[in-house]
């Protein structure tokens, strides 16, 4: 019921898949029953089909760098600006000039400008650091 109730993408398949689906966890099932386990199985193959078709490469190389249920367990709000931040960062050959970038309004009405150390604050809200996804994007995106 839970699974059901996540503000997840809506089902966009038709009668067959869901035939198909019950079918897998009928087949996958041991004793006749269709157990928890089986279920969540198949949540967890429904959810990453789901993903592949609704995720942009972007989102996918952020989920990488946060790890994939971090990110999934994220607000869509928190999801879309924190990959916005990430791109920026992932372009920028520094801290300094990253924050430079996201904070270019805003810190004309700071008395001090620190924008590294902002951005940095950011990231270590979501345990990231600058190395972590700059050794992702090495890594290749």
């Amino acid at each position: 019921m839970s699974f059901n109730c996540l503000p997840a993408p809506t089902w966009t398949s038709n009668f067959r898949d869901l035939n198909s689906a019950i079918t897998r966890m009928a087949t996958l099932t041991s004793g006749g029953r269709i157990t928890v386990d089986v279920v969540e199985e198949e949540i967890t193959r429904l959810r990453d089909a789901w993903q592949a078709s609704n995720t942009s490469p972007l989102e996918t190389w952020c989920a990488q760098v946060v790890g994939p249920e971090r990110f999934a367990a994220l607000d869509l709000f928190d999801r879309i600006q924190l990959s916005g931040v990430l791109n920026v960062c992932s372009q920028a050959r520094t801290l300094s000039a990253a924050g430079r970038t996201l904070f270019s309004t805003s810190r004309d009405r700071k008395k001090t400008v620190n924008d590294a150390d902002r951005l940095r604050k950011y990231l270590a809200r979501f345990a990231l650091t600058w190395e972590q996804i700059h050794q992702h994007d090495a890594a290749g995106r």
